[in-house]
């Protein structure tokens, strides 16, 4: 028969009122009262009804994550990280996919199903720096990405700028003057797209390299197969890169492969960097350099600053940017490892 809250009492010889206080966090017990309740709950092997104690304080112990495509690897490894974070707390993740459509976005931040988490972990695609004021503070919203940015809300960020012109600079230090760009968005203004093109035409600049447009291409979704595509239509058109930035990993494994079929050879023709350091880039033949960014840090964080608004711990609205490294590796011609960047 399983172990009872009166058990815990009787073994540690308290009240069931002070057992409550201490499996409920109460701050007011005494340490020697605590360890001496916790030590009984272990030897009786007692387990809190974590349903009931959040009925009581109001709460589901549900976070909700809404992500773009969960068929991108970033995206999979992200709420992966996200629910491990969550599970350290006693927390259960409801993953929505939105994919770029606006409805579900706005479904995800105003929906029925806001009515049984107590709050959201939110990465949009759709919605833009116009859509601000939709955003909703209660129930607790922490966004994700560079869409959308408000001073109302929590939100965890990558510095994605700085991040591109180091990965840029990293291929312009071994040497490469060509450095084709893939998975670009014409026109856009906001998005990682837009401002990891920003910090490859810093570097560049600052290189003293003129930007040529015939090294631009262009690709919807970021997939393999629009890397692939992207860095096809550049090679076709006559440009001949020397390096290419693949502007996430999947986007530059694609490019990879387009080079491989056309018999060139990756680093010694033409050396390729991505950005977000998923594990398949550890396995790409040749292993594939890229920036990374801890997405358990990244997930970490969502996590704390949601729970802290949950509860009430939280003071003004923060922002967390994330700090980046390049994982260095065969597709420059490096022998794998970490190299460090100011941040």
């Amino acid at each position: 028969m399983a172990a009872t809250m009166q058990d815990v009492a009787t073994l540690a010889g308290v009240s069931v009122k002070t057992v409550s206080n201490v499996v409920n966090d109460y701050p007011y017990v005494r340490p020697e009262t605590r360890e001496r309740v916790m030590s009984a709950i272990a030897e009786l092997g007692y387990q809190l009804n974590a349903s009931a104690r959040n009925l009581r304080r109001g709460r589901t112990g549900l976070i909700g994550l809404a992500l773009p495509m969960l068929s991108l690897p970033y995206f999979a490894e992200l709420a992966e990280s996200v629910i491990a974070a969550a599970e350290e707390r006693g927390l259960v993740v409801v993953i929505e996919q939105t994919g770029d459509d606006r409805g579900r976005e706005m479904d995800a931040l105003h929906g029925s199903r806001r009515t049984v988490t107590d709050g959201l972990i939110f990465s949009p695609l759709a919605l833009g720096p116009e859509d601000e004021h939709l955003l909703p503070t209660r129930p607790p919203l922490v966004l994700l990405g560079e869409r959308v940015f408000s001073d109302r809300v929590d939100h965890v960020t990558m510095r994605n700028t700085e991040a591109a012109k180091a990965a840029t600079e990293h291929l312009l230090s071994v040497g490469r003057r060509r450095i084709a760009v893939v998975g670009v968005h014409p026109g856009e203004k906001v998005g990682s797209a837009a401002l990891r093109v920003t910090g490859y035409e810093q570097a560049l600049r600052e290189a003293g390299i003129a930007l040529d447009p015939a090294l631009y291409g262009t690709a919807g979704p970021w997939g393999r197969a629009a890397g692939a595509q992207a860095l096809a239509q550049i090679l076709d058109a006559g440009a001949v890169p020397d390096a290419v930035f693949g502007l996430n990993d999947t986007l530059a494994i694609g490019a990879m492969h387009e080079l491989q079929t056309r018999g060139l050879r990756v680093p010694e023709d033409v050396a390729i960097i991505g950005f977000d350091d998923i594990e398949e880039a550890q396995y790409s033949a040749p292993t594939l350099t890229s920036v990374h960014f801890g997405r358990d840090d990244i997930a970490r964080s969502a996590v704390d600053l949601l729970e802290a608004r949950i509860t009430g711990a939280a003071g003004a609205p923060r922002r967390v940017d994330a700090a980046f490294q390049i994982s260095v590796r065969a597709s420059t011609g490096g022998a794998g490892g970490r190299a460090s960047v100011p941040t």
